[in-house]
């Protein structure tokens, strides 16, 4: 399974580096760049790409981009384990010492695990909308008895369907809601965060250690919930978000504070957690562009010389 799923998706990241020419030099970072998608993720289903439009994006400004492909529905730990065995092998076909890896929603949870084992071939790692510290409808649904358990198997059933349509059943990859909502649970992200503590605040909504073992963190977050009337997903948003009984500022799925993981860059973005997708197909509000946030990014760690 594992050597069909890296040849499959690192192969189609090598075609599409060698079909965008760069138009210019502003995010080409010393190292490769590998891209973690989240829950419910994707490479690209139905010729439609999970991260849409922001790999050629960066690839046209000049950098070296790598999509990858793991569970959609899965526990952190084994999400983490199939991206680590991707990037290794991004690592042998670049012949690159190291690679920036980031990580949207459940996926800044894989690229810290990856940053964990191998820290000698991470330069950096930016986690986008990552629910560091849990997220609310995870607890609604793992600690909600009866009513919790009829949400689990619906989305076991939709996690099902998009493991077939997005080619991860041919891969052999597993579908698990139970695991994927107890990682992201606040018990099972404060479980996560004691095995691998690098750059999580030690506050309530602090920033993280910036650098840890040679590896520099980043993070990003928005605080809008609901950014374009015409965007379909954007009502489904708004209801995820009436999870947050607090008052606490959210995008939607994942709380300002616990999106912190080590240099907070931005954290009140005017954006929802599908936005940070740049999805849906580019819809969105009087709000920054989500490709010019990566943009920025990778042009901030190519200034670092990472």
């Amino acid at each position: 399974m594992k050597k069909i799923l890296t040849a499959s998706t690192i192969a189609l990241s090598l075609l599409a580096a060698s079909t965008t020419q760069a138009a210019s030099t502003y995010s080409q970072t010393k190292y490769p760049v590998v891209l973690a998608h989240g829950m419910f993720g994707w490479d690209t289903m139905l010729g439609i790409e999970y991260w849409y439009q922001i790999p050629n994006d960066l690839r046209a400004n000049g950098a070296n981009v790598y999509t990858t492909q793991a569970s959609g529905l899965e526990s952190s730990e084994v999400r983490g384990e199939q991206l680590l065995t991707q990037v290794k092998e991004i690592l042998a076909i670049s012949g690159q010492s190291k690679v920036n890896l980031i990580g949207h929603s459940h996926g800044g949870h894989s690229v810290r695990y990856v940053a964990a084992m191998i820290p000698n071939s991470v330069a950096s790692v930016t986690t986008m909308a990552t629910p560091a510290k849990g997220a609310p409808m995870a607890d609604l649904i793992v600690n909600g008895g009866t009513a919790g358990g009829i949400g689990a198997t619906v989305i076991q059933a939709a996690g099902t369907m998009l493991n077939l349509l997005n080619g991860g059943s041919k891969l052999g990859l597993s579908v698990s809601a139970n695991r994927s909502l107890a990682s992201l649970s606040t018990a099972g992200s404060a479980a996560f965060n004691a095995k691998f503590p690098q750059a999580i605040p030690t506050t309530a909504c602090g920033e993280g250690a910036y650098e840890v073992n040679g590896v520099k963190y980043f993070s990003f977050a928005g605080t809008s919930p609901k950014t374009n009337f015409l965007d379909p997903l954007d009502l489904a948003v708004g209801l995820v978000a009436k999870a947050f009984t607090n008052g606490e500022a959210n995008d939607g799925f994942v709380g300002r504070c616990s999106a912190h993981v080590g240099k907070v860059v931005r954290d009140n973005y005017n954006m929802n957690h599908i936005d940070f997708m740049n999805h849906v197909f580019g819809l969105r509000g009087l709000t920054t562009d989500p490709k010019a946030i990566y943009r920025e990014q990778l042009n901030r760690l190519k200034l670092a010389g990472m």
